[in-house]
């Protein structure tokens, strides 16, 4: 049974990654992922699943108290998001290498073939957000808030996912000093580069980009946040900043004539992104405009979440369901209309003795 489950040596490749500059020299064997049930599983996909886990658990951990967000409707957000994410990510990917390879892919084969690798995380952004505003309006959720929420998650997602293209031995970049403490050569990148040649690890460096962005943006939404928003664009620009440069370490980037596509968008991200930032943090501190979790509507809908919530644990434990969610407050309205019903009686009763 075991050999039927995990048979990863019969079917995928043994592969090594090589640091020879790193704790004295380090080197790492592995296969690129495992068989279950006569299906192939890559640790790719399994990496970017464990980011995408870890970012929706953070997500529902701070939605209500640091967003005003309804747990449950972020949880309709984020799947339409993830779904549109990925799709979107496939789809300009093949764009741009049909645009730079004529005849690669075709609408179908863009598809039929996804599981041979290929997704651009800006398009993953862009669908992801297009979906994300989409389903906020059909959720009635404060898109602004809702980005903040997801640029994080973004974070997180993207410092697990990239080590997935260490494990692809992709997305790396050119040679490098042979000196270089982070140098590094492979089983496959050797096939690619001159004999003996140290590449640039730019997944590396992009987790490291992305997991300092996340520790900051995370600690700067707590205290420093002044507008729904903020933090969306600040993730744009610093993720644009670092992309900027570690593209231009690439030797897979996707091009429009000389330009790398990739690069193009980093530095229009982070100059628009930045642009914004100022100017709307000018303009909420000028007229005082609250955060979407201070508002009346917000408070209003995380406890109408709340009292639904306690209705469905009132219903688990098989008790009474409460007859409004007001609570005893709505039978003490009701009881109270019965006796001043019954004391307007007895009034009318002294009256008619005293004609009497």
């Amino acid at each position: 049974m075991t050999s039927l489950l995990f048979a990863a040596q019969e079917t995928l490749t043994e592969m090594e990654v090589e640091f020879p500059n790193l704790f004295g020299g380090a080197a790492v064997n592995y296969y690129r992922g495992f068989r279950l049930f006569g299906i192939n599983i890559y640790w790719y996909g399994v990496l970017i699943t464990i980011g995408v886990i870890l970012a929706y658990l953070y997500a529902m951990r701070r939605a209500p108290r640091d967003f005003g967000l309804v747990r449950d409707r972020v949880f309709d957000v984020v799947f339409a998001a993830l779904i549109g994410g990925f799709v979107c990510a496939r789809i300009y990917y093949c764009v741009f290498k049909e645009l730079e390879v004529p005849g690669t892919y075709t609408f179908i084969t863009a598809f039929t073939t996804i599981r041979d690798g290929g997704l651009a995380i800006y398009g993953g952004i862009i669908g992801a957000g297009l979906v994300g505003l989409l389903f906020c309006k059909i959720r009635k959720v404060n898109f602004f808030a809702m980005a903040d929420l997801a640029s994080l998650g973004f974070l997180i997602g993207q410092t697990i996912g990239r080590w997935g293209n260490f494990i692809n031995q992709e997305a790396y970049g050119g040679i490098c000093s042979p000196d270089w403490l982070f140098g590094m050569n492979g089983s496959k990148i050797g096939t690619e580069v001159e004999a003996g040649a140290l590449v640039h690890p730019c997944f590396l460096y992009e987790s490291a980009w992305c997991l300092l962005g996340f520790v900051l943006l995370h600690l700067y939404s707590k205290k420093l946040r002044t507008f729904d928003g903020e933090i969306a664009l600040l993730y744009v620009s610093w993720y644009g900043l670092g992309r900027f440069f570690i593209e231009g370490l690439r030797t897979d980037s996707l091009y429009i004539g000389t330009l790398r596509v990739s690069q193009l968008v980093a530095a229009v991200s982070f100059a628009v992104g930045m642009i914004l930032f100022i100017t709307f943090k000018l303009i909420t501190a000028k007229k005082g405009i609250p955060l979407y979790v201070n508002t009346d509507a917000s408070k209003e809908l995380i406890e109408l979440d709340r009292a639904a919530d306690e209705e469905r644990k009132r219903k688990k434990r098989g008790e009474n369901s409460a007859p409004s969610i007001l609570g005893d407050f709505a039978d003490d309205e009701e009881e109270t209309g019965e006796e001043e019903d019954t004391s307007n009686d007895d009034d009318l009763d002294d009256t008619k003795d005293e004609e009497e």
